[in-house]
């Protein structure tokens, strides 16, 4: 899969609030977008994945270099490092705003990234090397999430050389092992700087308009996602060999669970967020779905409704917890009958459902079929942001200034990102982007999420200057 963006995309993301601010302009949204492209391209470059190669320290330390040498403080600059992973580096800094009592915003970015293998891409394209052709931007990490770092970073210096200053202290953390690995970079902040980062709320990925033959149909906002807990699916049986068979085979035990779970629907839940993006999703679908949209919202036992939002899984994986099979394995011989058959069952938990009760409810399913469940961990706790006027006004303003006629449309996302950890310590998250793609081109992202090329509109930029300002 391509990872891509369009640079025009930047310029609307970087440049956005001057014409809004009071504060005089002193660069162009040329040089901008120049430098918000410049520092995505050096960030592209730097291997941030979770292995021997990468090093997320390098990238924190190169955007530092940058803070520095367009005259921020030393002391608001903070490059932190676990002693145990050095090169699991985050970068902290700190915009001063005015002394008004108001707790800091937390501008949240991961700067590492899924392993890439060259051989995978496109035989023109290298993952680590930053691209632009045709109207996009390719490299890993231009969607996820190096763009926003580069954006970011490119407006704290711009607000700076603009002379800008905010009623509030901006608080920018760009993150390592998001995507995974042994020292994520947000726990680790909280666990061991907290006083860096804490925070009034968080303006973090997740969100992101979207748009379709080129007409902006949405700017999404992500205020709620869905809990993270694998489960262990176990049949056992005393095996034997394959010459005398039995019924009771630990396979066949394990498919019944499976095929159990497969049939099984969890309740439809709502929440603040949920009940909002499908009540202001219906006109803009319209048809039978927007319709279905509806009347989920008006009457969550409508069973109609229901079936009509399930057959797109976009909409039916935000109305309920979902869990489905992802790994298996079983036997350990042709020719012997299997004494261990096993399966993983990944699912993603609604905010407010108890994970407890989901597995109470996996093993009811299993139990006929002698197969036990146990979970895999724990799901991190992530209550849902509120939706309160303090943030969506903003948003809600500069959309209809920069797009007229574009629905801000608060959303849940159904996989995770690092503000789980952040709502879970009480500080509200919101994914908030400006960055607008294609429809096509997100779909195709979210069946290949960790897929093997990086693409993203180079436009659409201006917005989070605004967002950040106010």
């Amino acid at each position: 899969m391509t990872s891509k963006l369009r640079p025009a995309g930047i310029l609307a993301f970087t440049v956005g609030l001057t014409a809004i601010s009071t504060s005089a302009q002193t660069t162009s949204p040329r040089e901008h977008m120049d430098l918000a492209r410049s520092l995505l391209e050096q960030l592209v470059e730097i291997n941030t994945t979770n292995t021997e190669r990468g090093n997320n320290t390098l990238a924190a330390q190169a955007m530092a270099d940058v803070l520095l040498e367009a005259g921020f403080p030393e002391e608001d600059v903070h490059v932190l490092v676990p002693e145990d992973s050095p090169t699991k580096g985050n970068l902290v800094a700190r915009y001063r705003g005015r002394d008004s009592g108001e707790e800091p915003i937390l501008l949240l970015a991961h700067i590492d990234v899924v392993e890439a293998l060259p051989e995978d891409w496109s035989p023109d394209l290298n993952p680590f090397e930053f691209i632009e052709r045709d109207g996009y931007y390719y490299g890993r990490g231009v969607t996820d999430d190096k763009d926003e770092a580069a954006i970011y970073t490119a407006n704290f210096i711009r607000m700076r050389q603009e002379g800008f200053v905010p009623d509030r202290d901006i608080i920018m953390a760009l993150t390592a092992d998001e995507e995974g690995g042994p020292r994520n970079g947000v726990a680790y902040l909280l666990e061991e700087h907290r006083e860096l980062v804490d925070a009034a709320f968080a303006l973090n990925e997740g969100g992101g308009g979207m748009e379709q033959n080129g007409r902006k149909i949405s700017n999404n906002v992500q205020a709620a996602e869905k809990k993270f807990l694998s489960f262990f699916f176990t049949g056992t049986n005393p095996g034997g060999h394959s010459s005398l068979p039995v019924r009771k085979n630990a396979i066949y035990d394990l498919a019944g669970a499976l095929l159990a779970v497969q049939n099984f629907d969890f309740p439809i839940m709502f929440n603040e967020v949920t009940e909002a993006f499908f009540s202001r999703s219906a006109d803009l679908v319209g048809g039978e779905m927007g319709e279905a949209m509806r009347r989920i919202v008006s009457n969550p036992a409508d069973a109609q409704a229901a079936r009509v939002l399930s057959s797109e899984t976009g909409y039916s994986s935000r109305l309920r917890t979902t869990c489905v099979a992802t790994l298996l394995e079983g036997g350990h011989a042709q020719n012997a009958l299997p004494q261990l058959a096993q399966a993983n069952v990944n699912c993603r938990i609604f905010p407010s459902h108890d994970p407890s009760d989901v597995h109470a409810k996996l093993q009811e399913l299993a139990t006929p079929f002698d197969v036990t469940v146990e979970p895999r961990g724990s799901a991190t706790e992530s209550p849902a942001s509120p939706l309160t006027p303090e943030v969506l006004g903003p948003i809600e303003r500069i959309t209809e200034q920069m797009w007229p006629g574009v629905e801000v449309l608060p959303v849940m996302s159904t996989g995770a990102t690092d503000g789980l950890y952040l709502r879970r310590e009480g500080i509200p998250v919101y994914g908030v982007s400006g960055l607008f793609g294609d429809m096509d081109d997100v779909r195709v992202l979210m069946v290949k999420m960790s897929g093997s090329v990086s693409r993203i509109f180079s436009r659409d930029r201006n917005f989070f200057t605004a967002s950040s300002k106010h």
